[in-house]
């Protein structure tokens, strides 16, 4: 099995310029893919409108936390979402029956890029994400050439 590069996850995609364009280099989510590690890559893809694989960032450092007001507090400038966004998005996950305490993670970014069009991947990514082996990284990297 092809070694795991980095990971990708669905981001709306009028947040994402706020990565690609104004550098917001902190990205949060619950904690799920949790086998990130620095130096990994993690690919945006654009959601709703305008679809498709829309840039990339390398991973300079992973934070789990199990309060996620320590992210907000730490990384309130840089993160990717407003301080209301985020405080609604935690609020989202009590809605969707998701009350027990599932720790948050902040993946801090660099060398944030965004790619010359848009890719579609050749299978689903849900909003937990999902880990990106080389071979569809370097099949990725052919499309944007």
């Amino acid at each position: 099995m092809p070694e795991i590069i980095g990971a990708t996850f669905p981001i709306p995609n009028k947040l994402l310029d706020r990565i690609l364009k104004e550098k917001k280099n902190v990205f949060v989510k619950p904690a799920t893919l949790t086998k990130l590690k620095p130096g990994m890559k993690i690919i945006f893809y654009a959601s709703h409108e305008n679809q498709g694989y829309a840039g990339e960032a390398e991973i300079e450092y992973v934070e789990i936390v199990k309060n996620p007001m320590e992210i907000l507090e730490k990384y309130k400038d840089r993160m990717f979402l407003t301080e209301k966004e985020f405080k609604e998005y935690m609020a989202s996950q009590k809605r969707w029956g998701r009350v027990r305490h599932k720790p948050w993670m902040a993946i801090v970014l660099r060398n944030i890029k965004e790619y010359p069009r848009r890719i579609m991947p050749k299978r689903f990514i849900s909003v937990a994400g999902r880990y990106v082996r080389r071979d569809e990284y370097e099949k990725i990297l052919k499309a944007i050439e």
